[in-house]
């Protein structure tokens, strides 16, 4: 099909900054979509207006309507940044659709602070919770985010400084490109700025000798990063399994009997793409849960409070299984690989005999890899230090063959 849906970025500096391609697109349309400042930017009166309702999705069947006939739809900068590209493109295909992009709110904010874009953290936290911003603040990190609304930058410098973050130089982008363009800058620690636009970009630029609480980039963060009960898979052994469940671009995990939730959580701390279920059937185990994921930036883990395996028939199928609780109970280890795709992890922890008993019976009729692993951590002995041996963990980790059922 001929492309008829014309998707124009449109930016502070309205018609002005539109290319020629973009202006003919426009000028062409029978039918104008987009928010009324867009509208209000390009000047789109009349019949040929159409304000996004709320939510955008019921604009769609007007669109639809009209299908063959040339339509625009007005978008901030870049619409397949952070934009409404990607919604557009779930109800009408790449064939249909020609996109114009503006100028990104990154690509000016970075071209005003001087920063190399390509070396930029850049987020969105429009619509999305603020500990999103957790994971990138990292020593040295240089961090885009869009804003929310006016209160979005007070709310980060309150971040900031409960991280010990308090030293991050914050630059307020607002309303870039245009008459009313904006550019603040302050510490974190000293943040009282006043009269935001809502419509904002925050920078950040953390130093990079800074003492903050950053979330390590590898595996196997230190038990003491996670609220439990006990009920927590250690530091070393979640390392290991980690490297087991082996997370690829993504992917999504079901994390069974998860407890305090650390292995869910570290999974989705790999990549900004993977997805978790965390299934825990204690209602405080859950609160928990949710805590650890907010305090450690992954606030997008999904908790499905129930037992397994009766809560498991419902969720979609994953990609990779990690069982640390309930191993034992009947049914949860064949429900969990009845749903897990081919080629899918399914990694058991079991410390317990009987639940090593059981590991075993499954190893001999289904195949996989089986270890045993034995930790041992350096203890005062008197004036001296001992070795200390955790109880020994064995390991059952098969893949689903994809020639299989």
């Amino acid at each position: 099909m001929k492309p008829w849906l014309n998707v124009v970025g449109i930016g502070e500096d309205g018609l002005g900054g539109l290319s020629p391609a973009a202006r003919q697109a426009l000028d062409g349309a029978e039918l104008v979509a987009g928010g009324t400042r867009h509208l209000d930017l390009a000047a789109i009166s009349g019949a040929r207006r159409l304000a996004w309702p709320r939510p955008l999705e019921a604009a769609f069947p007007q669109i639809l309507a009209r299908r063959g006939t040339p339509v625009c739809v007005l978008a901030s900068g870049d619409p397949l940044y952070f934009g409404v590209g990607s919604t557009l493109l779930k109800s009408f295909s790449v064939e249909e659709i020609r996109f114009f992009p503006g100028l990104s709110s990154f690509s000016l904010a970075a071209a005003r602070l001087g920063w190399a874009l390509q070396d930029c953290a850049c987020l969105s936290l429009h619509g999305r919770s603020l500990e999103r911003l957790i994971p990138p603040l990292q020593p040295g990190a240089h961090i885009l985010a869009l804003s929310w609304d006016q209160t979005t930058p007070g709310d980060v410098a309150k971040l900031l400084n409960q991280r010990d973050f308090g030293d991050t130089r914050m630059s307020i982008c607002s309303c870039m490109n245009g008459p009313r363009e904006d550019l603040r800058s302050t510490f974190a620690k000293d943040f009282s700025l006043s009269e935001i636009d809502p419509l904002n970009l925050i920078a950040l630029e953390i130093p990079a000798g800074t003492h903050g609480r950053s979330v390590p980039l590898t595996a196997g963060l230190h038990d003491d990063w996670f609220e439990h009960d006990g009920q927590l898979t250690r530091s070393d052994m979640r390392a290991i399994t980690l490297a087991a469940l082996r997370p690829h671009q993504g992917e999504l995990l079901w994390d069974v009997g998860a407890g305090s939730g650390a292995i869910g959580i570290e999974w989705m701390l790999r990549g900004p793409s993977l997805r978790a279920l965390a299934i825990e059937p204690r209602q405080d185990r859950a609160a928990r849960i949710r805590r650890n994921a907010l305090n450690l930036g992954v606030p997008d883990l999904k908790i499905i409070e129930g037992a397994a395996p009766q809560s498991l028939a419902s969720l979609p199928a994953p990609d990779a299984v990690f069982i640390g609780g309930g191993a034992g109970t009947p049914g949860v280890i064949e429900a969990a690989w009845a749903s897990l795709k081919p080629g899918g992890r399914l990694v058991i922890n079991a410390v317990t005999l009987q639940t090593q008993s059981l590991l075993e019976r499954h190893h001999s009729t289904m195949g996989g890899e089986m270890l045993q692993i034995n930790l041992a951590h350096a203890e005062p002995l008197g004036r001296f230090h001992g070795w200390r041996p955790a109880m020994p963990i064995v390991q059952w980790r098969i893949i689903k063959d994809r020639a299989g059922p």
